[in-house]
C-alpha cells in the first residue's frame, strides 16, 4: 500500500509539474497563441491521503513555480490593459463620426 500511495502522489505531482511547465513555456514564447488553453487542465486527485514527507520539497517547489507564473500572468494582464487604454486614446486622423439628427419639426 505504501508504494501505491507514494506512486499515486508522484504521478499527481508529475501531472501538476507538467501543467506548470506548459504555462511557463507559453509565457516564455511571446509569439505563441496564448488564447488557447492547454488541452488537459490539471485536476487535483481525490482520495490520496496525506502527502508523503519525502515529496514535500518537490510539492513546495512546484507551488513556488505556480505562484511565480500566476504573478507573471497578472503582470502581463495589467500591462495589456494599460496598452489597450493608451491605444484607445490615439487619434487616427479620421474625422470623428457623430450621429446626425435633423429636426424637421420646425
Amino acid at each position: 500500500m505504501t508504494g501505491d500511495w507514494r506512486g499515486a502522489w508522484t504521478a499527481a505531482l508529475d501531472e501538476l509539474e507538467l501543467d506548470v511547465s506548459q504555462i511557463e513555456a507559453m509565457l516564455a514564447d511571446e509569439r505563441r497563441n496564448a488564447e488557447t488553453p492547454p488541452a488537459n487542465l490539471w485536476r487535483p486527485p481525490t482520495e490520496l491521503g496525506a502527502l508523503p514527507l519525502e515529496l514535500k520539497p518537490r510539492a513546495d517547489e512546484i507551488l513556488t513555480r505556480q505562484l511565480r507564473v500566476a504573478e507573471e500572468i497578472g503582470r502581463r494582464l495589467t500591462a495589456n490593459r494599460m496598452q489597450m487604454a493608451a491605444t484607445a486614446r490615439i487619434e487616427t486622423g479620421e474625422a470623428v463620426k457623430r450621429p446626425v439628427y435633423v429636426d424637421r419639426a420646425m
